[in-house]
């Protein structure tokens, strides 16, 4: 009984320790925006709604770390997305995130779900930051069908996120390094629907600099399977503490295993300036072009789209924002403004769209 006594008294102060060591988080951000967007309908409407997630995806997690000792910590993150418009889930509860890993003076290594290499090292180069609306830094729009064939015109993008994936970052002296490895996990071979990719950056100063390689395999087939390469680059320069400038480009190439079908081929560039106008104003000015290579049938789209953007800040965690864009594409192909992937967006039914939205941001 008296063991039991100094046990229970002990008790509170294990808990102490262990409230000390190890630190989680609770973490969030909710966006929501009125939007106005025209060319939504094959006879030419246009659609006034409510969205979800215009200057960043509405998202919830969990994030958290235990001191090991010796600069080494445990790390583990869960995140999923919000369609607050709605109030349900975007996908799987932790669709986002869902990993665990170590970190150190070596870097990082997480395993599970994650955003992949070529996401993390170029998309701080994106003159609209991670908008899930108006921006193709990631694809173009991929639900607007080829007015002669059927088939969306703006696939040409980077694998943002991978389950069953191993990553490594770290950064020394101004290089950043990073490797992602996804399981494809089939039986027909270790390489079937595996993606690998690496990473290399440099900043000093204003300047700041990222490159990434990407491979991922399909699903073997009688012919084989499909093999799809992506090489990005990306630049940023900062003029003077209010104005930035940054742009990329992206080389994309798909092919196909099937012995009649034509290989996927297209180039995607953007650019932009970032202007802090006052310490609550920001201003963003961005273009982005897809230069499509080798299309099936039919004449290529090669989409263009032009967007403004000022962001008004109410506090350290609320924003205001309004963002205009217009998206055109050649011979007569539609084409819409929202990213591919995204089922916020709205379908383009003609060779241009223009799209306007105005909403607010908290984040917690």
């Amino acid at each position: 009984m008296k063991k039991l006594a100094i046990v229970l008294a002990a008790l509170p102060a294990a808990a102490a320790v262990q409230a000390q060591s190890t630190n989680v988080q609770l973490y969030g951000l909710v966006d929501a925006g009125v939007e106005v967007v025209n060319h939504a309908s094959a006879t030419g409407g246009k659609v006034t709604r409510l969205t979800s997630g215009g200057m960043n995806t509405s998202r919830f997690g969990l994030r958290g770390s235990e001191d090991l000792g010796g600069g080494l910590k445990a790390i583990f993150q869960l995140e999923g997305g919000l369609f607050i418009d709605e109030g349900k889930s975007d996908g799987n509860l932790f669709g986002r995130q869902a990993n665990v890993g170590l970190e150190g003076g070596f870097g990082r290594v997480i395993a599970g779900r994650s955003y992949t290499t070529a996401y993390d090292f170029i998309l701080p180069f994106d003159p609209m930051g991670y908008a899930p609306a108006y921006s193709w830094a990631t694809t173009g729009h991929g639900t607007p069908v080829n007015a002669t064939t059927g088939t969306p015109v703006n696939k040409y993008g980077m694998t943002t996120g991978a389950s069953n994936l191993v990553k490594y970052q770290g950064t020394f002296s101004g290089v950043k390094v990073g490797a992602t490895y996804a399981f494809g996990e089939q039986t027909t071979g270790a390489s079937d629907g595996s993606t690998v990719m690496l990473g290399l950056g440099y900043a000093a100063g204003p300047f700041s600099t990222a490159a990434t390689y990407e491979r991922t395999n399909g699903l073997s087939t009688a012919t084989g399977h499909d093999k799809t390469t992506v090489a990005q680059l990306g630049v940023g320069y900062a003029l003077n503490d209010t104005w930035s400038l940054k742009g990329a480009y992206r080389y994309y190439k798909k092919n196909l295993a099937a012995a009649a079908a034509v290989d996927l081929r297209g180039d995607t560039w953007w650019a932009g300036v970032n202007y802090q106008a006052t310490p609550a104003l920001g201003l963003t000015a961005a273009v982005y072009r897809v230069n499509v290579k080798d299309v099936a049938t039919g004449p290529e789209a090669d989409p263009t789209m032009f967007v403004f953007r000022a962001k008004y800040a109410l506090s350290k965690r609320t924003d205001l924002y309004a963002v205009a864009a217009h998206a055109r594409a050649k011979n007569d192909q539609f084409v819409g403004l929202t990213r591919s992937g995204s089922t916020e967006g709205v379908t383009g039914f003609s060779d241009t769209q223009t799209g306007a939205m105005v909403g607010v941001q908290h984040r917690f």
